[in-house]
C-alpha cells in the first residue's frame, strides 16, 4: 500500500475500495480518493487529520459502505498522495473542494465529516462554492478552531507560556518516530488516546501515525500552530454535530464546547467518557451511528438517482 503501514485483519485493516481516483487541486497537488460502496446510495465523504491516512475511517467505511457510498482521501503529504510545499488551510480548502467536484454530481449532497485536522478542512472550506452546493451536513470529530497548541494538555502541566513552549515542541518535533514498538505504543497511547483504548485500537493507531514522514508531520504541526478558523465556524451553516473525547489531550472539550457556542445550527455536542483523540477508532460504532444519523434526517441521494 505504498509507505502505509497498516493492520491486515480485523476492524480497522482498510477495506479494498470499489474505486479509487485522483483529483487534482488548485494548485496541481494530486490527492489520492477512494470510493466505497453503491453508486446511487447517500454519500458520505470523509476527511482525516493529521498524521493519518484513509486506513483511519476503516471501521467507518466497512460498516456504511453497505448502504452508502463513501468517498475518504489522503490529505495531501498523508498516504498516498503526495507531499507538496504548499501546508495552509486554504489548502486543505482547495482540497476538499477538488475531491467534490471530483466525486460528486451537480446538485448531489454529502454528509461530510471531519477528524481533527480534517474537521479544521472543513472549517476551512465552509465558506467555498463547491462546498456550499454539496454539504448537506457536518459531523465534526475531535477538533478545533485556535488555540490548539496553548490548550493541548500533552504536556503534564499547569497552563502557561513554558507549557504552549513546551507543547509546540513536542507536536512540532522534526524527530523520526521510527519503529512501532512497545514504548511507541505507551507514547502513542498517552498523547493521543484514552486509558482505557484497547491494544488492537493503539496498534492500528500507531501504524498509520508512524507511516506518516516526519517533513509532513513536521510541516502540517505548523500550520495547526498558527490556526485561526473562528471566520470558518461561524460561515458553517449547514447542520452540524460536535463530538469529541473527555480524555483528549490534543483538542480538549473546551474546543469542542466553544465551536457548539459559535456555529450557526449546532444540532448537537457529545462528550465521550475515557474516550481520547481518536474517536472514530476508539468508539467506532457511535461515530459511525452520528453519520448515519445525519445521512438520515438531512442527506438526499443525487437528483436522478
Amino acid at each position: 500500500m505504498s509507505r502505509l503501514m497498516s493492520v491486515s485483519s480485523g476492524p480497522y485493516a482498510p477495506p479494498v475500495p470499489v474505486r479509487e481516483l485522483t483529483a487534482v487541486s488548485a494548485d496541481g497537488a494530486r490527492l489520492h480518493v477512494e470510493v466505497h460502496g453503491g453508486d446511487g446510495a447517500p454519500a458520505v465523504v470523509l476527511a482525516h487529520g493529521w498524521t493519518c491516512s484513509t486506513a483511519f475511517w476503516a471501521a467507518q467505511i466497512r460498516d456504511l459502505a453497505a448502504d452508502h457510498r463513501v468517498i475518504a482521501y489522503d490529505q495531501r503529504g498523508h498516504g498516498r498522495s503526495p507531499a507538496s510545499p504548499a501546508c495552509s488551510t486554504e489548502a486543505l480548502a482547495d482540497d476538499l473542494e477538488a475531491v467534490l467536484e471530483a466525486t460528486l454530481a451537480p446538485g448531489e449532497k454529502a454528509v461530510i465529516a471531519g477528524h481533527s485536522m480534517g474537521g479544521m478542512t472543513v472549517m476551512a472550506a465552509s465558506g467555498r462554492a463547491a462546498f456550499r452546493r454539496h454539504a448537506v451536513a457536518v459531523l465534526l470529530c475531535s477538533t478545533g478552531s485556535s488555540r490548539l497548541v496553548a490548550e493541548s494538555t500533552v504536556v503534564p502541566m499547569r497552563p502557561g507560556r513554558f507549557r504552549t513552549w513546551l507543547t509546540r515542541q513536542v507536536l512540532g518535533s522534526r524527530a523520526p518516530l521510527g519503529p512501532v514498538t512497545p514504548v511507541a505504543r505507551r507514547v502513542l497511547k498517552y498523547g493521543t488516546m484514552g486509558p482505557g483504548s484497547a491494544p488492537h485500537m493503539v496498534e492500528a493507531c500507531a501504524r498509520i501515525v508512524h507511516a506518516c514522514p516526519r517533513k509532513v508531520r513536521h510541516a502540517w504541526s505548523r500550520v495547526l500552530d498558527g490556526l485561526e478558523l473562528g471566520d470558518g465556524v461561524r460561515e458553517l451553516t449547514v447542520p452540524t454535530e460536535v463530538v469529541v473525547g473527555t480524555a483528549d489531550r490534543l483538542t480538549p472539550p473546551v474546543h469542542a464546547r466553544e465551536l457548539a457556542a459559535a456555529l450557526p445550527h449546532c444540532v448537537g455536542t457529545t462528550e465521550l467518557p475515557g474516550i481520547g483523540h481518536m474517536t472514530p477508532i476508539e468508539a467506532p460504532e457511535l461515530v459511525t451511528a452520528r453519520i448515519r444519523e445525519l445521512v438520515t434526517t438531512y442527506a438526499t441521494i443525487k437528483e436522478g438517482a
